[in-house]
């Protein structure tokens, strides 16, 4: 497998880049509240927008069977607060040392989990030498059945024994439903 990083994706990626993603994340929006499925000329603003690094995973053949986002420009993130991350690390903040974790998007076959390790240890290899902080959201159906911060984690761990791990906020939904009178 082979990671490439791009500042903007052109067109010939753009269409196999919008199947991987779309493939990925499709499903989870009937499991969780929030949505997390851009529309696609959401995603093509993303893919084109400069402030963001977008890693590819290749295959053997060069086809895509992974893609995430990756910026340190928090105001490209939308739905996030950057002023969050600049009063708790004010320093790292203006030296932009702050990441966040847009997507991370792998094809829906075996060799999902090895494009996942790959992204994954690519954007680490970015932060960790620069004492960084990196973010990313996880609706609860990514955490209690995919255990996913626990596996990014391990996953960084391995290669950063020192890292540090905590969940930094929670958004809850509530629902108020009223029956049908009895």
């Amino acid at each position: 497998m082979n990671i490439k990083v791009l500042d903007e994706l052109d067109d010939n990626f753009l269409d196999d880049a919008w199947a991987l993603y779309h493939e990925a994340f499709r499903d989870l929006n009937g499991l969780a509240v929030q949505r997390h499925l851009m529309y696609r000329d959401e995603f093509e603003v993303v893919m084109r927008d400069r402030r963001v690094q977008k890693y590819l995973c290749l295959d053997d053949e060069g086809d895509l069977c992974g893609l995430s986002t990756f910026t340190n420009d928090l105001d490209a993130v939308p739905l996030i607060s950057p002023q969050y991350f600049q009063r708790r690390w004010p320093r790292r903040y203006a030296e932009r040392r702050i990441w966040y974790v847009g997507f991370v998007a792998v094809h829906p076959n075996g060799r999902a989990r090895n494009a996942f390790v790959a992204l994954v240890e690519a954007m680490q290899l970015v932060a960790a030498p620069q004492n960084g902080v990196v973010g990313l959201d996880v609706c609860r159906y990514n955490e209690q059945a995919r255990h996913l911060p626990r596996s990014v984690g391990m996953l960084v761990h391995r290669i950063t024994n020192t890292v540090q791990v905590e969940r930094a906020d929670e958004q809850s939904y509530w629902l108020y439903e009223f029956p049908e009178a009895a």
